[in-house]
């Protein structure tokens, strides 16, 4: 079994498809799918999304992207963590590639983010985008090596796929691992020890080859998959049960049916 873990069903690319998307899964093989909060407003709806559908579960936070979305206290995001098929806090970090001139804030609410991990229980979902440095200082000072997660579409060097490594984090390759002009994600692909990745869509963007430019859906993880075995030498059926096995430790998962049956 194949498990995306980070994508977005909830936009109406997906949403307004859902039962083909839904099919389109079982028929590749892809048992979970993870859809990730962005703002505390969308959340009812990620929510009613994983409730009214076994293989879907969510995370819950507010991505660094959003301006004018209404901000989460610590406790408010511990509150929202506790129901059963929230198993992450996120889509959490910070982005200085679109918000260059408001990094404060930022740091603030990811730091807010952290110790509502750390309060629940829960681990993170990180996103970083031309802001490693502060990335990696910040879930360092707050201790997030405690809870641990996970860093999203993974598109930095094998010298900081390292450091958040030597943290507890996890990595996790997106379509971007099957892009020809991306030899650096396919180093991390290659290096990662195994029992610290995870495989993602982060759809509906970033299809991979051979769909690229197209609009991405959590089946498409088998591409994913596949280039990624490619590269380390193995088949795609022993990568896919080591990153769902993965999966499952990270987020405490094994006790769900969705897993269960599988092993």
């Amino acid at each position: 079994m194949l498990v995306d873990s980070h994508c977005h069903l909830d936009l109406p690319d997906l949403a307004g498809n859902l039962d083909e998307v839904l099919a389109a899964m079982r028929r590749n093989g892809v048992g979970c799918a993870v859809c990730a909060g962005v703002t505390l407003e969308d959340f009812p709806r990620i929510l009613a999304l994983a409730e009214a559908h076994a293989p879907i579960l969510a995370t819950i936070g507010v991505h660094p992207e959003t301006t004018g979305a209404r901000e989460a206290s610590v406790d408010e995001l511990v509150r929202l963590a506790a129901h059963p098929k929230v198993i992450g806090i996120g889509e959490t970090g910070l982005d200085y590639y679109w918000h260059k001139d408001a990094p404060a804030w930022q740091r603030e609410r990811f730091r807010a983010h952290i110790r509502a991990a750390r309060q629940a229980g829960k681990p993170l979902v990180v996103h970083n985008r031309d802001a490693t440095a502060d990335t990696l200082r910040v879930l360092v000072e707050e201790k997030a090596g405690e809870v641990g997660g996970v860093l999203h579409c993974f598109s930095e060097t094998w010298e900081v796929a390292q450091r958040a490594l030597d943290i507890g984090f996890y990595i996790s390759l997106s379509g971007i691992v099957t892009f020809k002009n991306a030899p650096i994600v396919k180093e991390v692909a290659r290096r990662v020890p195994l029992e610290r990745l995870l495989l993602e869509t982060d759809s509906p963007y970033l299809a991979p080859a051979p769909f690229r430019g197209k609009v991405n859906q959590p089946a498409y993880v088998r591409y994913v998959a596949e280039e990624t075995a490619a590269l380390r030498g193995m088949t795609v059926e022993a990568l896919a049960a080591a990153t769902t096995d993965n999966f499952s430790r990270l987020f405490s998962l094994d006790a769900l049916d969705i897993f269960h049956e599988e092993k």
